[in-house]
């Protein structure tokens, strides 16, 4: 992850349990299951520091917004693409700079609490 500049924010979203079709099997493909979605991004803050204003903030609401509607909207077979769908949803907001996605999948594999992957990307 990019050393934390001056002027830049580090945006940590913890725990989004959402659910949606995941996985590979007859029993994933028809049932859907719980995701847990980290996120951090970095953004330049300085305006919004100064001034106040949500206008000058990147709205981390709206992104949380858009990824609940595409991960409970849609299926995938793969935590890969599922991740990097997340990360391409993030990364379209102009002022991010970078991002980091990690994706858990709860009970994948037996006598493992989750298996996870993570990608990153940046402007």
């Amino acid at each position: 992850m990019p050393r934390l500049e001056p002027g830049m924010a580090r945006i940590r979203v913890k725990d989004l349990r959402l659910r949606t079709y995941i996985g590979i099997k007859e029993e994933e493909i028809n049932n859907k299951q719980d995701v847990l979605i980290n996120l951090t991004i970095l953004y330049p803050a300085v305006d919004a520091v100064e001034v106040n204003d949500i206008e000058h903030a990147l709205n981390y609401r709206t992104i949380t917004k858009a990824i609940i509607a595409h991960v409970e909207g849609n299926r995938f077979a793969l935590l890969e693409r599922l991740t990097q769908e997340i990360l391409d949803l993030v990364i379209t907001h102009q002022a991010v700079r970078y991002a980091e996605v990690e994706v858990d999948k709860p009970h994948a594999l037996r006598f493992a609490e989750s298996v996870s992957i993570t990608l990153a990307g940046h402007r």
